[in-house]
């Protein structure tokens, strides 16, 4: 019986032996499980005294007397210590039941049973710490049989799922989770059975009896085995993570929501167009944040006006009619059955009965819906869903920057997903608040940049300029929206003599500043013109003006006693270091002679003219460049070129040949290459030439003066030298009218008679040397006086007893324009004519007659 147990009895965790003592005393019959237990085998044991054999010396009489005890009929049981022969020092405790017996032949004989103590102490043991952490442990435990089905549960399992621990006998994982969840619990336990693979961490879902609350549960499953290694089932420990989740969640929330305000913060505002603003956000918030959305501007805001009607003022006296007009700029959808251009909460289309506005359609909210009261107030209002059943979550958030509503941003969630928390209105109002600033920030821009344009647009030259002596063609390109405006300009300035100033100047900075002073500086630029001073002359002397356009005050930078310069505040210094960059340029000046065809340049800091002659190729003008405007320190050059009739001459700012996609010196070679044809009518020289060269417009300004040469023909120009004499007077009225005649202007003669008798005279009485008059035929006639006096003339009023001094008076008088100028070798004084158009000339007044008297 002891060696055929079936499986699962407890002989397979206890160690039980049998043996038999014969009426000798010794060992007559060895059981295996005593070979076991005793490690003797029963050839070694048979025959042997069992007091001598496995006692320890100093129990053996005792051991003696009970064995004569025991074969005169009396029972025993009781603890004996046993060693294990053969091994020193091994011993071990057994429970031995000692039994009376016959022999067939009569004779006494014992019967002896071996319990191994340490194996019950072991199991006893193993009991108590099973027991204590199966039913005191704070998890939930289950075990389940090899039918899955519950063999048992903790206390601890119980209250999760009711009732005592001893209910839940029998049941199976379908009592406990609902469809999916059951089946995959029941596919993991046959799992484990069958391989014997734990498996940990297992997420379950579920609802507890009596519970609405979803909760989650973690779950390890191993399989359990039999003394014999048999497996007898599967055990399960069980956590309540329902807790853990949600902090996981909140957790991956707050990951998610910084997450989605770092790429706001990289991505929103990379533009200064507000539709585009407005795409941004949308970019940004679907799918990470939303299903659905879009974007509505206010209407002003759009086109442009001064301010948006979004002001909390303003606000407040919106019509009872609804919300002021809105257009909507931007929609996204993360849903591919969703409209195109709808959410939640939208008011009519202009102009239906009903539906949502189209993109880039103009609507009004009514004024008791959601969307219009987010506007009033300034806070963010919750959309019911729409009737479809297809949106559950909706927020109507206000775009507010600077106390000021620019707009709304409506976020949908659509059936399925998460509905909006706490937590996503925080970030629904936080992700609109920063769009509502780029795109303020889109409209302050650009209502400077339109400032600046109309300022720089204002400033150049209206039409194609006129001169004489040259056909000229101008192109100026600003930069588009995405770049500030920048300070490039051009001017045609028409000289005394018909001489022509040709500028092209570049502001360094952008912006309306930069317009600014690139208005000043063209200001000055026409002052200093028309004190008709040298090239080189003009640029310092508007080099002294930059630089007292960027200090404070105006003053030049060098101020103090001695040209020290006294330390001002800090906000002062950053102040000045600002204006100073805004106020350095360059700019190249040119004299273009007509009668002589020369020109004469001076450059500070800008990019050399360019010149074509007829038959040649482009040449690139070697002007020293000088410092920019503004440096100061360095004088100025100039250089004088004598040009080719029909030459072709082009001035231009950086904007035509430098981008970040290739150096200068292959811009100016593309240049060069454009102007092959330089016969073509002039409009298409400069068409050719912006069609032509990679400009990249749109990165900066674009300014192109091109100049056709076409000098004075020797048959409009009269020159004479005259004598320092007084007969030389008459000489000069004979000269000028036999001239005047030859050119068909007998209107005037009178006239011109006159005026050249008052400046010769003069030059006679109050300058010095040879007198030379210059007669020039072009648009008008310019009659100059040249002497080597210096001194120039200054009109004055004269009084009524003096004889003279009324000269000037009348020339003023009778000219359009007159004024004088410093030559190399004197001076120059001028007056110039209209010439005649066939209509009387007008009446002199009274007063204008009498002014000369």
């Amino acid at each position: 019986m002891w060696q055929s147990s079936p499986p699962g009895s407890i002989y397979d965790y206890i160690r039980v032996a049998s043996f038999s003592i014969g009426p000798d005393g010794l060992i007559e019959q060895w059981s295996r499980r005593a070979a076991g237990l005793f490690g003797v085998a029963a050839h070694q044991a048979v025959g042997k005294d069992p007091v001598e054999a496995f006692l320890p010396g100093e129990l053996r009489r005792d051991g003696h007397r009970r064995i004569g005890e025991v074969l005169d009929g009396k029972e025993w049981t009781g603890l004996v210590p046993f060693r294990v022969p053969g091994e020193d020092g091994l011993h071990g405790l057994a429970e031995i039941y000692v039994m009376p017996s016959e022999t067939a032949t009569g004779e006494r004989a014992a019967v002896c049973i071996v319990v191994d103590v340490r194996a019950l102490r072991g199991i006893e043991t193993d009991l108590a710490a099973s027991q204590a952490i199966f039913g005191q442990s704070p998890f939930g435990f289950v075990l389940f049989g090899t039918d899955f089905t519950v063999l048992r549960a903790n206390d601890r399992f119980a209250t999760v799922f009711g009732g005592r621990a001893d209910d839940h006998r029998g049941r199976t994982v379908h009592d406990y989770l609902a469809g999916a969840e059951a089946d995959r619990l029941g596919a993991t336990l046959s799992r484990v059975l069958a391989t014997g693979e734990s498996v940990t961490d297992l997420q379950l879902v579920g609802t507890a009896p009596g519970d609405t609350e979803r909760r989650h549960w973690s779950m390890n499953l191993y399989r359990v085995h039999s003394g014999t290694g048999r497996p007898i089932g599967v055990a399960g420990l069980a956590t309540d993570v329902t807790r853990r989740h949600i902090a996981a969640r909140e957790a991956a929330s707050a990951r998610r929501n910084l997450a989605l305000l770092n790429e706001a913060s990289a991505r929103i505002g990379n533009s200064l167009d507000l539709e585009t603003t407005a795409r941004e956000l949308l970019d940004v918030a679907v799918p990470g944040f939303c299903d659905l959305a879009s974007v509505d501007l206010y209407q002003a805001l759009v086109t442009g006006e001064e301010a948006p009607p979004g002001s909390w003022s303003s606000l407040r006296q919106e019509a009872v009619g609804g919300s002021a007009e809105l257009r909507r700029v931007a929609f996204a959808s993360a849903v591919s059955d969703a409209m195109p251009d709808t959410a939640a909460g939208d008011a009519p289309r202009a102009g239906t009965a009903a539906g949502p506005p189209v993109l880039g359609a103009v609507h009004r909210y009514p004024f008791n819906s959601p969307c219009a009261m987010a506007l009033r107030t300034g806070h963010v209002e919750d959309v019911p869903g729409d009737d479809r059943g297809f949106v559950q979550s909706t927020f109507a958030v206000p775009m507010v920057a600077h106390d000021t509503v620019v707009g709304l941003v409506q976020f949908s969630r659509t059936k399925g997903s998460e509905p909006f928390g706490e937590r996503d209105r925080a970030l629904a109002t936080e992700l609109a608040a920063r769009a509502a600033v780029c795109i303020d920030n889109a409209r302050l821009y650009r209502r400077e940049h339109e400032r600046a344009l109309i300022l720089q647009r204002s400033l150049l030259p209206p039409g194609d300029p006129e001169a004489a002596g040259l056909d000229i063609a101008c192109r100026y390109l600003p930069g588009n929206t995405a770049t500030e405006v920048g300070g490039d300009w051009f001017d045609v300035i028409e000289l005394p003599g018909h001489r022509t100033a040709l500028v092209v100047g570049d502001v360094m900075g952008r912006g309306l500043r930069a317009a600014v002073a690139m208005g000043e500086l063209r200001t000055a630029v026409r002052t200093l013109a028309l004190l008709d001073l040298e090239p080189a002359e003009v640029l310092s002397a508007l080099d002294e003006v930059a630089r007292g356009l960027g200090t404070p005050g105006g003053s030049t930078s060098s101020g103090g006693i001695g040209g020290a310069q006294w330390p001002s505040r800090a906000a002062h210094k950053s102040r000045e270091a600002d204006l100073s960059e805004v106020y350095l340029a360059t700019c190249i000046y040119a004299v273009y002679d007509p009668v002589t065809r020369r020109c004469t340049f001076a450059n500070a800091g800008h990019l050399p003219p360019v010149v074509v002659e007829p038959g040649e190729a482009a040449l690139l003008l070697d002007v020293p460049p000088g410092m920019p405007l503004g440096v100061g320190g360095e004088p100025f050059e100039e250089v004088e070129v004598e040009l080719k009739e029909g030459a072709l001459l082009a001035l231009y700012t950086d904007g035509l040949v430098e981008s970040r996609d290739h150096p200068l010196d292959e811009g100016l070679e593309a240049l060069r290459g454009a102007l092959v044809e330089p016969a073509r009518p002039l409009e298409d020289v400069c068409d050719r030439v912006l069609s032509s060269l990679d400009t990249r417009h749109g990165e900066d300004d674009i300014a192109l003066l091109m100049a056709r040469i076409q000098g004075l023909p020797a048959e409009a120009v009269g020159d004479w030298r005259l004598p320092p004499e007084p007969r030389s007077v008459g000489r000069a009225r004979e000269l000028a009218r036999g001239q005047l005649l030859a050119w068909d202007l007998d209107d005037l003669v009178d006239t011109t008679e006159l005026l050249v008798s008052e400046l010769v005279t003069n030059a006679l009485r109050y300058g010095e040397g040879e007198i030379r008059l210059r007669l020039l035929r072009d648009r008008t006639l310019v009659c100059e006086v040249w002497d080597a006096g210096l001194v120039q003339p200054r009109r004055r009023r004269a009084r009524d007893t003096d004889e003279g001094g009324r000269g000037l008076q009348l020339v003023g008088l009778l000219s359009a324009a007159w004024g004088s100028r410093r030559t190399p070798r004197g001076k120059t004084v001028w007056f110039e004519l209209p010439l005649p158009d066939g209509r009387p000339a007008a009446e002199r007044t009274v007063e204008e007659l009498l002014s000369m008297f």
